[in-house]
């Protein structure tokens, strides 16, 4: 299955591109969202059906990257970052008192954040997904990639 996704890599590339502004809209910064999608898959959910076949996000890897996502974030604010492109640091502060409290483990955001910043990255990763599919279907390249799957 992965000839599928070999043959999907320009088409990816072009929806990395016109996806740059949901992420800079997003809570994560794009190094952040690098990250995320290193750890994201894609599958072809109902492959074998056309009418009800769709790009599904494997998300399973995520939580083993997620607490390198404060890394990231420590090691913006400490050269003086934003935190992410969305402007949330979590609530520890910016610059180097707020990397130096993250990474004692203070000063962030009381229980249930892991959680939601789990779910905002699977929910992008999907929304990627989907735009990866609009794009496909929009080139007629839908069909081919959908059979290129099953095989």
């Amino acid at each position: 299955m992965s000839d599928w996704t070999d043959a999907i890599v320009g088409d990816r590339m072009t929806v990395d591109q016109e996806f740059t502004d949901r992420v800079m809209s997003s809570r994560f910064s794009t190094q952040e969202w690098g990250l995320i999608m290193t750890a994201a898959e894609f599958e072809i959910e109902h492959a074998d059906d056309p009418e009800r076949a769709r790009i599904v996000a494997d998300t399973s890897n995520l939580p083993a990257i997620m607490p390198e996502l404060e890394n990231v974030r420590s090691g913006m604010a400490a050269m003086g970052g934003a935190g992410s492109a969305g402007g949330s640091n979590n609530g520890s502060g910016g610059g180097i008192l707020g990397a130096i409290k993250g990474a004692l483990g203070i000063g962030g955001d009381a229980g249930g954040s892991d959680d939601e910043e789990l779910e905002a990255a699977e929910a992008l990763v999907q929304e990627y997904a989907d735009r990866l599919q609009a794009h496909l279907e929009d080139t007629g390249r839908w069909e081919q990639v959908r059979i290129a799957y099953q095989e």
